[in-house]
C-alpha cells in the first residue's frame, strides 16, 4: 500500500500552483490542489486579467477623443458600466474553465474547501484528513487595511473590480502600481479621481526618473494627486463617504479604494504550528529551492514575498516540478525580471535602477530620452513618453532599462532578453532601429546624461 495518499498536494489552485500541479501529474505525480475560492487566483480573477481588461476600457475614452485629430467625429458616444463588468465576469468564467481542465487533463484531483496543514505531511480540508509525501503553499497574497477610524467603509482592489456602478467620485489610498492602475481605470471611465499617498512622488521602489515623469503625467491628465499625506479617518454621510486628511482637509467621494499593500496569504493555515518559519509579515522562509524549513514543505509565489509577480510564481512552480519530479533540478532564478505597470501611461522596466546600479557598479553612464509619442502628433494629447538605459561604466554592460509612455511593457518584454544576455551599450547602438516607433529610441540614445555634480543629490 502506498505510504501517502498523494505525491503532492498543492494547497492554493492560483497560477503557480497549477502550474506545479499539473507538470508534476504529467510526470506521473499523484497530486491534490486544494482550493477555497475559484481555480485561478489572483491574477486570473482578481488581478493581472480583468484589472488589464479594465484597463484597456478606460483608454478608449481618450482614444475617442484623439480621434478627433485624425478627422473622426464621433457623436453619442456612451459607457455602460454594468455591461462591461458582465462582459468581464464571462471571461474570468471561461478562464476558471480553463484552468480547471488544466489540472483536470494532468490527472489531478481538486478538492474544494480550505486547506490547513495539520503536521509535515498532513492537509485537512474541511475536517478530512489528507497526507502527501510533499507539500505545497501557493495562496498567493491578500489586500491589507491599516487601522483607521472607519475603514470598513473603505473597499481594496478585489471589490473594485466587482463594483455594479462606478462611483462618481473615487478617492484611492496608495502610490503602488495597482493604485496608479486604478486611478487610471476610474478616471478614464469619467470618475472624479483622487490619489491619497504618502510618499513625494508615485511608484515607489521604481527608478526616480520614472517616477518623476509618471507622477507628472498623473497630474496632466486631471487625477488630483495628494501627496505626503494620509486618511486619519473616514465617515459615512448621506449618500457619500467622507475622508478626513492628514493635512486637515477633508474629501466627499461615494467611494474610497485602499491599495496600500499586500500580506502573504498565510493566516489560519496551521504552518507555524507545523514548524514552517515565517517572516515577521507571515511569508514562508525558502531557501534556493523554494524549500521551507520543514523538509516536506514548498512555498511558491506571492505567499514567499520574494518577487510579487505571476511570471514569477510561474516559473517558481515550474521549477519545483522539474527539480521534485522530473529529476531536473533547476533553482529559480529572480535577477532581471522585467516588469511592468499598466497606469496611463504604462511603465516597462527590467534591470537596476539607477541608485541600485550606483550602489552596485559605482560609476555609470546613464543616457535618457523624453518625446511626444508620434501617435499624439495631429492630436491636443499632450502625453509624454520617457526613456533610460543605465551602463555600468567599467564593463559597458546595460544593467537597467527603463520607460515610461505608449506600449512601454510590450517594448520593454525584447529589451529585458537583451538586458539578460549581458547586451552592452555596444550591441544596443549597433542595432538598427525599426522607423518611425517610440521602441527605436533604446537603440539611438547616443549623449550620456551628464554627471551629478558634486555635493548635488543622485537621482533617488
Amino acid at each position: 500500500m502506498a505510504r501517502y495518499d498523494y505525491d503532492l498536494i498543492t494547497i492554493g489552485a492560483g497560477s503557480g500552483g497549477v502550474r506545479a500541479s499539473r507538470l508534476a501529474g504529467r510526470y506521473g505525480a499523484k497530486v491534490a490542489v486544494v482550493e477555497e475560492l475559484r481555480v485561478g487566483g489572483t491574477c486570473v480573477l482578481r488581478g493581472c486579467v480583468p484589472k488589464k481588461l479594465l484597463v484597456y476600457g478606460s483608454h478608449l475614452r481618450h482614444e475617442i477623443e484623439d480621434m478627433a485629430g485624425y478627422g473622426w467625429s464621433v457623436e453619442g458616444v456612451s459607457h455602460d458600466w454594468g455591461a462591461m463588468i458582465a462582459a468581464k465576469e464571462k471571461e474570468l468564467d471561461r478562464l476558471h474553465g480553463i484552468y480547471m481542465n488544466l489540472l483536470k487533463g494532468a490527472g489531478n484531483t481538486v478538492l474544494d474547501g480550505r486547506g490547513v496543514v495539520v503536521d509535515p505531511h498532513t492537509v485537512a480540508v474541511d475536517g478530512k484528513r489528507y497526507t502527501a509525501e510533499r507539500i505545497l503553499i501557493a495562496t498567493g497574497g491578500w489586500p491589507t487595511l491599516p487601522d483607521v477610524p472607519g475603514i470598513e467603509h473603505a473597499i481594496t482592489s478585489n471589490e473594485a473590480l466587482d463594483l455594479t456602478e462606478r462611483p462618481q467620485r473615487v478617492a484611492i489610498v496608495g502610490s503602488g502600481f495597482i493604485a496608479v492602475e486604478f486611478a487610471g481605470i476610474f478616471h478614464g471611465f469619467g470618475s472624479e479621481t483622487h490619489l491619497i499617498y504618502r510618499a513625494d512622488k508615485v511608484l515607489r521602489g521604481f527608478d526616480e526618473d520614472v517616477r518623476t515623469a509618471l507622477t507628472a503625467e498623473l497630474e496632466k491628465k486631471g487625477i488630483n494627486l495628494l501627496p505626503e499625506t494620509l486618511p486619519t479617518r473616514i465617515e459615512k454621510a448621506d449618500g457619500c463617504y467622507v475622508v478626513h486628511l492628514s493635512d486637515g482637509e477633508t474629501l466627499e467621494v461615494d467611494a474610497i479604494m485602499y491599495a496600500t499593500g499586500r500580506a502573504p496569504n498565510t493566516k489560519g493555515l496551521g504552518l507555524a504550528e507545523a514548524g514552517v518559519e515565517l517572516t515577521a509579515n507571515g511569508a514562508v522562509k525558502v531557501d534556493e529551492w523554494s524549500r521551507s524549513s520543514v523538509p516536506s514543505i514548498w512555498a511558491i509565489g506571492d505567499v514567499t514575498d520574494r518577487i510579487q509577480l505571476t511570471p514569477v510564481a510561474l516559473a517558481e512552480g515550474q521549477a519545483f516540478a522539474e527539480t521534485e519530479f522530473n529529476g531536473n533540478p533547476i533553482r529559480p532564478d529572480h535577477d532581471d525580471v522585467p516588469s511592468a505597470v499598466f497606469s496611463q501611461p504604462p511603465v516597462g522596466t527590467v534591470g537596476l535602477t539607477e541608485a541600485q546600479a550606483r550602489e552596485k557598479y559605482g560609476d555609470l553612464d546613464v543616457y535618457v530620452s523624453g518625446f511626444r509619442p508620434m501617435k499624439y502628433t495631429l492630436t491636443h494629447n499632450t502625453e509624454r513618453g520617457f526613456m533610460k538605459l543605465i551602463v555600468d561604466r567599467g564593463s559597458q554592460r546595460v544593467v537597467g532599462a527603463h520607460m515610461l509612455g505608449v506600449d512601454a511593457p510590450e517594448i520593454i518584454q525584447g529589451v529585458a532578453i537583451a538586458v539578460r544576455m549581458g547586451a552592452t551599450k555596444r550591441d544596443f547602438d549597433r542595432t538598427i532601429g525599426i522607423h518611425p516607433t517610440a521602441a527605436e529610441e533604446f537603440v539611438t540614445m547616443r549623449e550620456k546624461r551628464p554627471e551629478p555634480q558634486p555635493g548635488q543629490e543622485a537621482a533617488e
